[in-house]
């Protein structure tokens, strides 16, 4: 499968793990990059007959001068979305709730 990149603007948000989980930031990817990663999560469901830990797709994020691998994952609420670890948005600025842009290869 050819690997795309799609740029796109999203917001960091929180997610709150309950009581031993922790504070956990993500983007959110909609748009042709959400329906893009559905089609390879389904063509990758396919062509293994399983589906990947958490229905996740293996990406490359990049913001600003920072790239890192991660998974996006599937969501009821988000459509797709991707960790934000804390160095990242350390080095890049990032604040919760601020638009930010961000480009997803996969």
């Amino acid at each position: 499968m050819s690997e795309g990149r799609y740029d796109l603007t999203s917001t960091l948000w929180r997610w709150s793990g309950g009581e031993n989980g922790g504070d956990w930031f993500f983007a959110t990817i909609d748009g042709a990059a959400g329906e893009a990663l559905s089609g390879t999560a389904l063509m990758q469901r396919l062509e293994t007959g399983r589906r990947a830990g958490f229905g996740s797709v293996k990406v490359t994020v990049y913001v600003g001068a920072t790239e890192w691998r991660t998974s996006a994952f599937p969501s009821k609420e988000h459509g797709w979305m991707v960790p934000v670890k804390a160095a990242v948005r350390k080095a890049e600025g990032l604040v919760e709730g601020e638009a930010f842009a961000l480009s997803l290869a996969f």
